[in-house]
């Protein structure tokens, strides 16, 4: 039986960061694991830069409650999870979260969690379990599961690597280039025509 895991950010929402960069002005903020692949690294820099904005959680959480899933996203979600098991893996945050899942129906989703402080500072972040998104696919792999993964960032390829099959879904130049052992799905339609050949 075939168990699919994937990325959300990049993949089923756009990026949050990216978002919270546009709407805020803050060009530090721009940076993902699509350009940084140390993750703890990155955290670092954007709580920093939010410290030195004085943006809050509740500040981003309203960035979030805008951001829309990609068009095509929910279809193709619901599709898979009619024919197949879908688990969504990511290093976002519990805070996060909530408002993209209610948009995409509630898939199961595994992620992070953030530090508050008592005036709405995100002071830190705590990592569900270090490496997740490998050990998530070894876990389905025990249970006798094939894991299909798909993802199209950095932070990603442990997670390709340690599935029966990887797949970069609609990646930059320099992750691709990075990793061309993986094969590359461009746009939905592309990565259904993969996803149907493991059913």
């Amino acid at each position: 039986m075939v168990f699919f895991c994937s990325d959300l950010e990049g993949v089923w929402v756009p990026e949050v960061w990216i978002n919270v960069a546009r709407i805020t002005g803050i060009d530090e903020l721009k940076l993902t694991t699509r350009d940084i692949n140390d993750y703890d690294k990155l955290m670092r820099h954007r709580i920093a830069i939010l410290h030195q904005y004085k943006i809050t959680l509740k500040d981003i959480q309203q960035v979030i409650s805008q951001i829309k899933p990609i068009d095509g996203a929910k279809d193709l979600l619901s599709w898979i999870r009619q024919v197949s098991q879908i688990a969504i893996v990511s290093d976002t945050f519990v805070e996060f979260a909530a408002p993209l899942m209610a948009q995409l129906d509630y898939p199961t989703l595994f992620c992070n969690s953030l530090v508050i402080d008592q005036h709405g500072m995100i002071v830190d972040y705590q990592l569900r379990q270090h490496d997740q998104k490998r050990q998530v696919v070894k876990a389905l792999k025990q249970l006798n599961y094939k894991v299909i993964a798909f993802g199209d960032s950095y932070n990603d390829i442990s997670m390709l690597q340690e599935a029966n099959e990887g797949i970069l879904f609609s990646p930059p130049e320099n992750v691709k280039n990075d990793y061309p052992e993986f094969r590359v799905a461009n746009n939905y339609n592309e990565l259904k025509s993969y996803i149907e050949k493991y059913l």
